[in-house]
């Protein structure tokens, strides 16, 4: 354990101006506070707080991050209160404190809860003070250093689990290479024990038969660099256990495959000197293709720079080599920390550094729930990187396999939202295509554009999914809302009552809702039924709807056209579906069936399927197109058609569909012969009369033996 004395010292070394007096008092007040506590390894429990400290100064960072590191415990874990911190330590030191604390006050019913809001807390937190973080993080390698203590095995993998899947990745995100590297490792001995023994066996035979190799690649590496006048310093590394491991599984390979797992570093004067450097290695040795990244040029969004290339070095070894000055290595090493004693008077760093954090926040605002957020951020930070550039030059760096929709996201929400077409590099290309490192993206907007719930199926960053996911929710409640209104209004209209929203808010206790909208959203979506809703509201009208014989038959949809919900102005996909069974289009008679949490199914009358559901006449629904205006949408009839298997037979058929204005969006051979070809058409209409018109020219075309509607 650090004596106070050392972490004084530790401090006031890069820090001369550091408030000695506060840090002792700190140290005291921590000791005293926490007693005669013991950890599960049974050494004083304020041995963590300052080692935590210890790990913080090593950091070399400001005397608020080393006293808060001193004191975070104090409140959760002592009779201490933040009253109390401000008195003796000020404002900001209680500010700290408090939110380091409040992320460990979290108890929720499950484990994945308590881990999506814990991660929710420390965003918003490090949101206001990055320091939290960085608090944080170094309480957490402390915590997995002395992991193996804790006698509970599902504790144990638990806090492993979340160590690799949140604070590993948040330490590479602020560009603390060394914690994340031991986070790593830490978790993953816990996690797969086995692999780690195995992969640390094979190191340490490999150190035990290869000699001081290292040692000779750096002195011939130095050696190199002085004859090609480039003054340089040179050091050398093995990859983490984890490391090794990792790119054994991406890969597929074994240990004795893997050429690289040695890493140098030439660390240089200047960023000219980096690419002189860069010169003289290759010029020395052979490049391994692909090996190569400029992060000089474009850098990482958590501020890391350098050159990596691969080349077969010294003594015929393949290995990696980073390229960087001295500065840049202070970055790469201490990440945000870094700011405090090389970046302050420079808040031009701050845009890249921080843009990530925003875009964390902007996931976290458009979230549902906590679980939903941890999935979207996830999606952020374990992602391989490409890096797209706008019109006007603006760089963006987005995950591998990013589509023009994730590339409108990351610049604006608005941008993303209004999206309607995109070209890369001046091509117009498809919303889903994969964007590739160096692309130049244009976004097309619209104003009258909204998200389509399809793009959700491609998109891979958590910015853009969630943005989709909260208008879909929007959306869908919308829909739920109309559909349920009709309902309720049509059942009671029907019945003979009369509907009024003072007696609807009456009744909103009985189907658990708070207002009238949240109960005509609940019968939308299924949940109930307008003739639950009549019951509720007038109970004697089930006497008499139990002395009524209710027809089962196909005949329900004869109701009346007053009696029929219309179904116009809803989405296809929210609130209501069209049946894939018999593809209902306008101008047929239809029937609804009412799926509990999906809406409505549409099926037309003669629908094969709905003699499945002739003992359940509380789910039918009848249901009207209600055609009129010029914004109906298009809709898909399906055809079985029967061709002659000549030349030219597939044009003669998209041209005949084609005169009558169909759009054939699928095409499927569903049988072939000698003779003839077997296949279902889906041709997009406006209603069955343009679908009626398009059979009967078909049934007119040489080529074409028979045509009829698919059914099933």
């Amino acid at each position: 354990m650090i004596r106070q004395y050392e972490l004084v010292e530790s401090v006031k070394s890069y820090d001369t101006g550091a408030d000695e007096d506060a840090l002792n008092r700190a140290y005291v007040f921590s000791m005293k506070a926490h007693g005669s506590q013991l950890r599960a390894s049974g050494d004083p429990y304020f041995s963590h707080p300052v080692e935590v400290a210890g790990i913080l100064a090593k950091m070399k960072l400001d005397t608020a991050s080393i006293i808060t590191g001193l004191l975070h415990d104090t409140v959760e874990d002592t009779v201490a209160t933040l009253a109390d911190i401000s008195d003796l330590f000020g404002d900001e030191i209680a500010r700290l404190v408090d939110g380091v604390t409040k992320l460990s006050q979290i108890e929720l019913q499950s484990d994945q809860s308590r881990q999506a809001e814990n991660f929710r807390k420390l965003v918003l937190a490090m949101s206001e003070d990055i320091r939290v973080l960085l608090v944080k993080l170094a309480d957490r390698l402390h915590n997995m250093r002395t992991l193996k203590y804790v006698k509970d095995e599902e504790k144990r993998q638990r806090i492993a689990r979340e160590t690799m899947d949140i604070y590993a990745p948040l330490a590479e995100r602020i560009g603390i290479r060394d914690w994340k590297d031991e986070l790593e490792d830490l978790a993953f001995r816990q996690l797969n024990p086995d692999a780690h023994v195995s992969v640390t066996t094979r190191l340490d035979f490999l150190r035990s038969s290869g000699g001081d190799v290292i040692g000779r690649v750096i002195e011939d590496l130095r050696k190199t660099q002085a004859e090609g006048g480039v003054k340089a310093e040179v050091t050398g590394r093995e990859k983490t256990p984890y490391s090794i491991w990792r790119k054994m599984q991406k890969n597929n390979v074994g240990f004795e495959q893997l050429s690289d797992i040695m890493a140098f570093r030439i660390a240089v004067d200047s960023d000219q000197d980096c690419y002189r450097a860069l010169g003289v290695i290759h010029n020395c040795y052979r490049v391994v293709p692909g090996r190569f990244k400029d992060y000089i040029s474009i850098p990482k969004p958590n501020g890391y720079r350098s050159i990596h290339t691969g080349v077969i070095g010294p003594e015929n070894q393949r290995i990696e080599l980073q390229i960087r000055t001295h500065e840049m290595h202070e970055v790469a090493e201490y990440g945000v920390a870094a700011h405090w004693v090389y970046k302050q008077g420079r808040p031009e760093t701050e845009g890249t550094q921080y843009r990530w954090l925003r875009q964390l926040l902007e996931i976290l605002e458009h979230a549902a729930e906590p679980e939903e957020f941890l999935e979207h951020t996830k999606l952020e930070m374990f992602s391989d990187q490409v890096f797209c550039f706008s019109p006007k030059g603006d760089l963006y760096a987005l995950p591998h396999g990013a589509t023009p929709v994730d590339f409108a996201y990351a610049v604006h929400s608005e941008v993303g939202n209004r999206c309607v077409g995109s070209k890369i590099n001046g091509r117009i290309v498809p919303l889903r295509t994969e964007l590739h490192n160096g692309d130049q993206v244009d976004i097309i907007t619209s104003k009258a554009q909204t998200p389509s719930p399809t793009w959700e199926n491609f998109v891979v960053t958590g910015k853009a999914r969630a943005c989709i996911r909260r208008f879909v929710r929007s959306q869908q409640r919308d829909q739920y809302m109309s559909l349920g209104r009709e309902i309720v209004a049509k059942t009671f209209r029907q019945e003979g009552y009369e509907l009024t929203e003072k007696a609807l808010k009456g009744v909103l206790k009985n189907f658990d809702c708070d207002q009238v909208d949240d109960l005509y959203a609940v019968v939308g979506e299924g949940q109930y039924t307008g003739r639950e809703v009549l019951w509720a509201v007038f109970p004697g009208a089930r006497k008499d709807r139990s002395q009524k014989v209710v027809p089962l038959t196909k005949a329900r949809s004869k109701a009346g056209k007053d009696h029929a919900v219309p179904i116009r102005g809803l989405i296809p996909g929210m609130a209501v579906h069209f049946a894939g069974c018999c593809h209902p289009l306008p101008g047929e008679r239809i029937v609804g069936i009412v799926a509990t949490g999906k809406g409505v199914s549409i099926h037309t009358i003669d629908c094969e399927t709905l003699e499945s559901f002739a003992d359940a006449p509380e789910r039918w629904l009848d249901v009207s197109w209600d055609v009129g205006g010029n914004d109906d949408p298009f809709h898909v009839g399906r055809l079985h058609v029967l061709v002659n298997n000549e030349p030219g037979a597939l044009g003669t058929i998209s041209t005949v569909i084609g005169r009558d204005s169909g759009n054939i969006t699928n095409l499927k051979i569903v049988h072939r012969s000698i003779d003839f070809f077997e296949m279902l058409i889906d041709i997009e209409v406006t209603d069955i009369k343009q679908l009626t018109d398009i059979m009967a020219a078909l049934r007119a075309t040489r080529v074409v033996n028979s045509v009829d509607r698919a059914r099933g």
